[in-house]
């Protein structure tokens, strides 16, 4: 990053999607990519920087998109797939085009997202991955009762997620559980961890820990690989509403790929200061 080209600072904007928050910088028309993973680590930090669940840098289309999407997680790594952030940031380049409809590209490749007649937005985060080197998991085993304890489900939303059904979610410790699991062998890129409840037809009590970042109010495409397990176990049918802890998710695995509905809500923008990025490049 050349602070040369940034005497005023680097402008972003706080926004959320279920309490599922995230850090939002828009380098569409720069030379390059602004986020470096040491920026990202500092910016996650929430006493020192501004803190997020994830932190999500749109940069030009390519391809005919209208907008290419990028994540980090809070301790710099790279995120593949983020559903709510996905949906909140074409909430706002929607905005910005007079739009009802956009076309981006993520790590997962080309997705769409359109706002609803009730002014939530739906993105479709493409079709699970149910193939063992594509979650990844690190040898050939089934997906749908993993060798762990808990008998959990593999799957890939463009990032790794292990769903285990309980009796109740609200008595899980996922603090303690979530990073034995992220951390396990079996997971070569790590992995983010579910934790679900039956509480009704097509209707899931759903708390989570993603890899990287820790417990969240919320995730989207934890919510999609949720529904899809749900529905694989025979739990649920294809459409499945989701109790998070910072909201409500809706997931409909159609035939085209896995729709999250869900609500956005822009916070604030701020201005990053010259001296903190001189600080973290």
């Amino acid at each position: 990053m050349d602070q040369m080209n940034l005497p005023n600072g680097l402008p972003f904007m706080k926004m959320h999607g279920a309490g599922n928050d995230f850090v939002v910088i828009d380098s569409r028309g720069r030379a390059g990519a602004m986020v470096t993973p040491a920026l990202a680590k500092a910016l996650g930090d929430r006493n020192r920087g501004v803190g997020f669940d994830q932190l999500a840098e749109i940069r030009d289309g390519a391809a005919g998109a209208d907008f290419t999407l990028d994540f980090w997680n809070s301790d710099g790594s790279r995120a593949g797939a983020c559903g709510n952030a996905t949906r909140c940031v074409s909430d706002y380049v929607m905005r910005g085009l007079g739009l009802d409809a956009v076309s981006l590209i993520t790590a997962r490749g080309r997705l769409s997202a359109v706002r609803t007649a009730d002014g939530r937005v739906s993105v479709n985060m493409g079709a699970p991955q149910l193939d063992w080197q594509a979650v990844p998991v690190a040898q050939d085993v089934d997906l749908m009762h993993l060798p762990l304890l808990g008998d959990p489900v593999a799957v890939g939303m463009g990032n790794p997620h292990c769903v285990l059904f309980v009796d109740d979610a609200e008595a899980v410790d996922v603090a303690g559980l979530g990073p034995r699991y992220e951390h396990d062998p079996l997971f070569p890129q790590r992995t983010n961890v579910e934790f679900a409840s039956l509480i009704g037809p097509d209707h899931l009590r759903m708390r989570v820990w993603e890899r990287g970042t820790g417990i969240t109010l919320a995730c989207g495409s934890g919510a999609c690989a949720t529904a899809v397990a749900a529905h694989l176990r025979g739990l649920t049918g294809r459409r499945v509403t989701l109790d998070l802890d910072g909201g409500v998710l809706e997931i409909d695995w159609r035939e085209d790929g896995v729709w999250m509905t869900g609500p956005v809500a822009h916070v604030f923008d701020g201005w990053l200061s010259p001296a903190f990025l001189a600080a973290h490049t």
